[in-house]
């Protein structure tokens, strides 16, 4: 005889687990002994963003971000230092130099990211198993991240230097330098600091934007700019090519009455490109960014980093834009500066797939 599907009352546990006593203790003295602390928030710490915004502004400290907690605070936010790593922005790179201890929260260590393990630190998370996982941390936190903020927010009372000035100079000097990129031409078809800047003021505030694999994402990571509602997707540091188009899809199951981007390149959507007819054949509205550099760049790059001939990365790719038009997607392509903004404002206004 069957039985109703059960539910997860009486399975799962509240996980609003409380800090120690000792360990907060611990964490609220060395922050009150330090002058210029850092904040890095990582996947983990989505749920305690507004806690440690709040405990942020308390201090006086900049917040950056996991490549995967990218859009965890708005870009534009006064304490917002953007994306620290491989992926990330040389603001955050150099803040982070300039600090005496970080806070760490929700973040897994890997070496993508690069936090410094040198630095006296407060690493919090509710996953046991991630604490000092790799090197030891000063203060290791077992607790909600939410919480811990909050406690720490109000069990402090020090003084710390105002890092705003100085985070406001390095975001002045990053600016320029990202003009510079965007109004560099090569010769080979729109520059990605060009692509993203235009994004960034295109893409719909309440998006979910899920990225590929490559160096667009990288550049991704570098240049665009978060509005802080946005919710990005991404294969768990950059793992899995072609990720971008399924994961969107699967966005779109999830979440159909919000805006679904997709960001890849052509190495990536080329293994999956079948998929487009599946999103034909239900309709799903994903507007497609898909860079095109006709070769696997970022294993080209690799490769010259090794100091190896460049071998077998370049593609033979279809005229995109007509294989959407083809699978029955709407297609736009874009060549020249001027023609993205109102190529992806088409794209986004088409109710089905768009590339």
């Amino acid at each position: 005889e069957g039985s109703e599907a059960g539910g997860p009352e009486g399975r799962l546990a509240d996980a609003a687990i409380a800090p120690s006593e000792s360990a907060l203790i611990e964490a609220a003295a060395l922050l009150s002994a330090h002058q210029r602390p850092a904040i890095v928030v990582g996947y983990g710490a989505e749920a305690g963003m507004p806690q440690i915004l709040a405990l942020a502004e308390k201090i006086n400290a900049p917040v950056m971000t996991t490549f995967k907690a990218k859009g965890y605070l708005a870009d534009s936010h006064p304490l917002a230092a953007g994306v620290l790593g491989r992926s990330g922005t040389p603001v955050a790179a150099r803040l982070m130099a300039e600090s005496d201890m970080l806070l760490v929260f929700g973040a897994s260590f890997s070496k993508h990211t690069g936090i410094d393990n040198h630095l006296p630190t407060v690493q919090v998370d509710l996953d046991r198993m991630t604490l000092g996982k790799f090197h030891p941390v000063t203060v290791p936190v077992w607790a909600d991240i939410g919480l811990t903020a909050q406690a720490l927010q109000t069990n402090i009372e020090a003084e710390w230097e105002d890092r705003r000035p100085r985070l406001a100079e390095l975001r002045a000097d990053w600016q320029a330098e990202k003009e510079r990129r965007r109004n560099k031409d090569q010769g080979h078809g729109l520059a990605s600091a060009f692509v993203f800047h235009a994004l960034s003021g295109l893409v719909p505030d309440d998006a979910i934007i899920a990225v590929d694999v490559g160096n667009n994402t990288y550049s991704f990571g570098r240049y665009f700019e978060c509005s802080g509602q946005q919710k990005v997707l991404m294969s768990g540091y950059l793992g899995s090519i072609g990720f971008g188009y399924p994961a969107a899809m699967g966005a779109w199951a999830a979440c159909p009455d919000r805006p679904i981007i997709c960001i890849s390149g052509d190495g990536g959507f080329g293994q999956y490109m079948a998929e487009l007819t599946t999103a034909v054949k239900y309709n799903m509205n994903i507007t497609h960014v898909l860079l095109n550099n006709s070769e696997l760049g970022k294993i080209s790059k690799e490769q010259r980093a090794g100091h190896w001939e460049v071998w077998q990365t370049s593609l033979h790719n279809p005229e995109f834009a007509e294989y959407a038009t083809l699978c029955g997607a709407k297609g736009e392509r874009v060549t020249t500066p001027g023609d993205i903004g109102p190529a992806f404002e088409r794209a986004l206004a088409h109710p089905g797939p768009a590339l």
